[in-house]
């Protein structure tokens, strides 16, 4: 009788065994087959959250445009010059932003904000805690062609496509602008809405006051001509026909060419 029942306890374990060693197979099999296919397991990402939370790890191989924050929100306390937002169905360039405090009231911001489409401007304030929808501002690069009244023609490198936009989006840096300058345009929702110039700049003097030999004044900066019209403040030993690097941020002198 113990012999029978030892057999039966050997060949039940026998049996155990054998059906653990089938299914681990076949879960590896199935496993390799999802690798191939170019699946990851919920074994594999389990392991590798044990450093890299999951989300995370699906976010990271995740296509680029899929992670891409769409009508961001953001508080009316964090609006600044140059934001584009979304307010009653239509899309505005932060133009100014000013906060104010109403004595024992809630703060609130003052703002000028400008019409994608239309270009008119519009005077509105926000609370401090409204939430407000950001708008992606995209950045390209183009050169300069030339300027056409009041227009500028720009054309993109990769394409050659050419863009005419508002002199205006440069402001005062479109005095800046040369033949080939690479220059940077703003564009929200594919609208152009700002453009900017090169931080430095070399521009020609075109007239400057020769400095007095012999003064033992402490030398004091003075105003010299540029080739493109504008006037700036330059070193006494500045002269005529010299090139000279310009901030173009505040028109201001950096150092000789």
């Amino acid at each position: 009788m113990r012999a029978l029942l030892c057999r039966r306890l050997s060949r039940s374990l026998y049996e155990a065994a054998a059906s653990s060693s089938s299914s681990s197979s076949s879960s590896s099999s199935s496993s390799s087959c999802f690798r191939r296919l170019g699946f990851r397991t919920l074994s594999s990402l389990t392991s590798s959250s044990k450093h890299t939370p999951l989300s995370r790890t699906l976010l990271a191989s995740s296509p680029w445009s899929a992670t891409q924050l769409r009508g961001a929100k953001f508080l009316g306390s964090d609006v600044r010059p140059g934001n584009c937002i979304r307010r009653k169905g239509r899309i505005y360039q932060v133009l100014k932003a000013q906060h104010t405090q109403h004595g024992r009231g809630g703060a609130t911001i003052q703002v000028e904000l400008r019409d994608i489409d239309s270009g008119s401007k519009v005077n509105e304030k926000f609370r401090t805690d409204e939430t407000i929808e950001s708008v992606f501002v995209e950045e390209k690069s183009f050169l300069y062609l030339y300027t056409d009244d009041d227009n500028i023609v720009l054309m993109e490198p990769g394409t050659f496509s050419q863009m005419e936009v508002s002199k205006d989006l440069f402001g005062k840096a479109a005095a800046y602008l040369k033949d080939d300058m690479k220059v940077t345009l703003h564009l929200c929702d594919g609208k152009p809405t700002s453009a900017s110039v090169p931080k430095r700049v070399t521009c020609t003097v075109v007239e400057a006051q020769v400095p007095v030999k012999g003064s033992t004044a402490t030398p004091q900066y003075k105003r010299v001509s540029l080739d493109n019209g504008l006037t700036v403040l330059a070193p006494p030993f500045v002269l005529a026909g010299d090139s000279i690097v310009i901030d173009t941020t505040d028109d201001s002198y950096i150092t000789r060419a």
